[in-house]
């Protein structure tokens, strides 16, 4: 039975293979970069947290914006959009599709629940518990005083 090598693979040849899903996912990690890069420098007064390239097929690029403001203001420059893209991806990309999503970066709001139950009973309720205490069964009756001794602090 041959033996395994215990010489360890150098995992930067996973990212630089032509094949492989590492290696597209690497690929398309980078077009969307430089895809974003157009849209950044054509479009510098676009705040960054508004729209983000979302994906990109056949001979289209998909921008998702988070309010039909910010759709108008990328329909505005369009056309410029798509010349760059034209040049820089060698006609690969022609197309812009801007699409709106306004819950995008919503986050569901925590519910708080206020205090319901006030910690401290008066001195006559505490009295009135040990009263019933004394007739009770002794896990109720356990209870009951330790109820009642919550007046005390």
């Amino acid at each position: 039975m041959a033996r395994k090598s215990r010489i360890p693979t150098d995992m930067s040849a996973l990212f630089n293979s032509t094949s492989g899903t590492l290696a597209q996912i690497a690929a398309k990690t980078n077009s969307l970069t430089v895809l974003s890069d157009i849209v950044r420098q054509i479009c510098p007064d676009l705040p960054a947290d508004v729209w983000k390239i979302a994906n990109f097929r056949a001979n289209a690029i998909v921008i998702e914006v988070n309010s039909a403001v910010w759709s108008q203001r990328l329909q505005f420059e369009r056309m410029n959009i798509c010349r760059e893209l034209t040049q820089v991806t060698d006609n690969v990309f022609n197309q812009v599709e801007i699409k709106i999503t306004p819950f995008r970066n919503k986050m569901p709001e925590k519910t708080v629940i206020p205090n319901a139950i006030n910690s401290t009973i008066s001195a006559a309720t505490a009295e009135h518990l040990l009263k019933i205490a004394e007739t009770a069964p002794d896990s109720l009756r356990k209870k009951l005083e330790k109820l009642a001794a919550h007046a005390k602090k």
